[in-house]
């Protein structure tokens, strides 16, 4: 099985990946949140170890980034600074520094909800009391970090957290537990291709089916965790890890045998008591066991003595009372008994100095056996030791228990909440999905609505514009008529007296007498009153010329009569003159014909007016329709727009004009509308 300082390695090993993989260590500190501060600069300038002589310097500049850290007013970066401070404590040592630290970065990562700081946070304080022996409360950390992990889906932080558990489990002889939650892990590890830690689980259930004395599954364990080492990047000293294991599995099974040979591989081993003493005075102290147990004591007491020095020069008691404990068996199996009790005696000793309750067990049961004078007082320590040890494994276990339902069951409620978050997303989708069907059915039907009325308007609008060509084709028929009758007068009387008279002045031109000259008197007077006749109609189609009369304002011209003849409102139409309102492009005319018919309307309708103006204007490029009443007037600010206003503004928009609208309760009604001028020569030509 593995010793304690191999625990501890791996204890700052895991700290040490913990804080990259969740970004404690990470460097980025100037975000959007925070900018660059000379204060960040110093927390990071003092956290740096390069920036210290000493141990104890580095000691105070942990200090003052501690106080930097405090007076951080982002809450995010603050935790991350005390989650890095925490660390860096537990690698000095300063115990009470890295629980002040930690107890922030926890209280923090709460506060801003961040589950990944808050996990690794739990993570953290975990290793540090499981590091000091304090089992159950190592454990309810680890399981919070645990039930954090699996909320976020982080399987591989999930998994290195259950392997934590199930060692805890397996230091409170809690086995099956700690196999079950091995396999648990193992589970996380697998899709991952996380081969070294599939080692450590693997190599973590050897240890606990060898205690369950499942011999053969404990080496099956240790196989399997051979070929997972093998496909890690890790070196290859861990091996002998594994062998040296998989020996005390064939020790502990009676095998002694082979367990000579199996750690006689690792002592063996090139250059192992250099790279790693510990496990090299483990192996010694455990081949020289097996060959006493085997029968062959050729230098084995040799061997014992050399492993305890080892063991005492580099420091370590709990490993060093299993060999005083193992020699004192050899002196027993030599007969020698005095020396069998002395280091019994020792072994005694140094478990109680560490806390090997184990080992204390097995002193205490041989020393009865040793010291028959001491044996009831050995057997009585040895009974209150067990009962005691017993009832607080029961109560860990059963803490333990709690722990696990307590995360089993915030999951459950995690999951429920999960679920129930779906639902509602669900029916939130369907209520939009249904909200946006509506809102495109009535879309819909308001553009089928607009393109009805659009086409009724088109189609009035031809309607209009067949009247005007209908009106123009009179017109031009009365213009025929009238040319007919005049070249009728001028062939038929004129040109009829003019022939007469010249054959009658031909006849006369040569004759001098009276009558002939009295002849040509009286023609030169009929001369005059043709003259006369031509005058009268030159002067009649010089004044039809002047008041010529155009079509399109004719037509405006009879609508106000006929809108005055039909109410009793009075009409006022005036134009400018300056422009030829006929050469306006047809639609324009089309559309000012029927706003004005549609103001003229509102008048009569709403206004109740009495006396009515409409001017039409020109300036630049733009027309402007006036249409000014006397009515009642309205408020604007609550007046409503009927079918009459949404026509005009319609109209309007195809025109790219323009509508004003200025009233007030009693002073009337006055309607401007501005349109671009577009005479016919400028309108684009029809495609052929």
């Amino acid at each position: 099985m593995e010793k304690k300082i191999n625990y501890n390695f791996l204890f700052y090993l895991v700290i040490f990946l913990q804080l990259l993989n969740s970004g404690c260590m990470d460097t980025s500190f100037g975000s959007k949140d925070s900018g660059p501060t000379s204060a960040n600069d110093s927390i990071t300038y003092w956290l740096s170890e390069e920036n210290s002589r000493s141990d104890e310097d580095y000691r105070q500049n942990l200090s003052k980034a501690f106080d930097l850290a405090l007076q951080e007013k982002n809450d995010s970066l603050k935790s991350k600074y005390f989650s890095r401070i925490s660390y860096y404590n537990v690698l000095i040592g300063d115990s009470l520094q890295f629980r002040r630290s930690n107890n922030i970065a926890l209280t923090l990562s709460k506060k801003i909800r961040d589950s990944n700081a808050l996990a690794n946070n739990h993570w953290d304080l975990a290793s540090f009391l499981e590091d000091n022996a304090l089992q159950d409360s190592a454990y309810y950390h680890y399981a919070q970090a645990e039930k954090i992990f699996k909320s976020l889906k982080d399987n591989y932080s999930t998994g290195r957290v259950l392997y934590n558990l199930a060692r805890i489990q397996s230091n409170i002889k809690d086995y099956t537990a700690s196999e079950v939650t091995t396999i648990e892990a193992i589970e996380f590890f697998k899709p991952l291709d996380k081969y070294y830690q599939l080692y450590l689980c693997y190599n973590n259930l050897g240890s606990v089916t060898n205690a369950l004395k499942e011999y053969d599954k404990a080496l099956e364990y240790y196989e399997k965790a051979l070929f997972y080492l093998d496909k890690s990047d890790r070196s290859d000293q861990l091996r002998f890890n594994i062998i040296n294991n998989t020996g005390k599995v064939y020790l502990d099974k009676g095998d002694y045998s082979t367990a000579v040979e199996t750690f006689k591989k690792v002592i063996n081993a090139e250059n192992i008591y250099h790279f790693d003493t510990p496990l090299y005075a483990l192996a010694l102290s455990n081949y020289a066991n097996s060959k006493n147990r085997l029968g062959d004591t050729t230098g084995v007491l040799a061997t014992f003595k050399r492993a305890l020095k080892i063991k005492d020069s580099i420091h370590d008691p709990r490993s060093l009372a299993n060999t005083l404990f193992e020699i004192s068996n050899y002196y027993l199996s030599q007969k020698d008994t005095a020396m069998a009790l002395q280091y019994a005696v020792k072994s005694k000793m140094v478990s109680e100095q560490t806390g090997n309750n184990l080992r204390l067990l097995e002193s205490l049961e041989h020393l009865a056996r040793l010291d028959p004078i001491h044996a009831a007082r050995y057997t009585q320590e040895y009974i209150k030791l067990n009962d005691s040890l017993l009832r607080e494994e029961r109560s860990t276990r059963n803490k333990f228990t709690r722990i696990r339902f307590e995360t089993d069951e915030f999951i459950e409620q995690n999951e429920l909440l999960t679920r129930q978050r779906q639902l509602w997303i669900g029916i939130a989708i369907a209520l939009f999905v249904l909200a946006a069907f509506i809102l495109i059915t009535i879309d819909q039907r308001r553009k089928n609505q607009k393109l009805r009325f659009e086409q009724a308007q088109q189609k009035a609008n031809q309607e209009i514009f067949n009247l005007l060509l209908a009106q123009n084709k009179k017109v031009e028929e009365g213009k025929q008529l009238e040319k007919k009758r005049i070249s009728e007068e001028l062939h038929d009387g004129i040109l009829g007296q003019m022939l007469g008279i010249r054959l009658i002045l031909s006849g006369l031109n040569n004759k001098t007498d009276s009558d002939s000259v009295l002849k040509r008197s009286d023609l030169l007077k009929k001369l005059q009153g043709l003259e006369e006749e031509i005058r009268t109609i030159s002067h009649e189609l010089s004044r039809a010329s002047q008041e010529k009369i155009h079509n399109f304002i004719v037509s405006i011209e009879e609508l106000v009569k006929t809108i005055q003849d039909s109410s009793k409102m009075k009409c006022h139409f005036e134009y400018d003159h300056k422009i030829d309102w006929d050469q306006l492009k047809g639609d324009i005319k089309i559309n000012i014909y029927r706003i004005v018919q549609e103001s003229l309307q509102n008048c009569i309708k709403h206004a109740k007016a009495t006396k009515v103006d409409l001017l039409f204007e020109s300036e630049d490029e733009h027309v402007r329709i006036i249409v000014l009443d006397n009515g009642v007037g309205f408020d604007q600010k609550k007046g409503k727009r009927g079918i009459g206003l949404k026509n005009i503004n319609s109209r309007l928009e195809k025109l790219k004009g323009t509508y004003d609208i200025q009233s007030k309760i009693g002073q009337g009604t006055k309607v401007i509308v501005t349109i671009p001028c577009v005479m016919e020569e400028q309108a684009e030509p029809l495609p052929a």
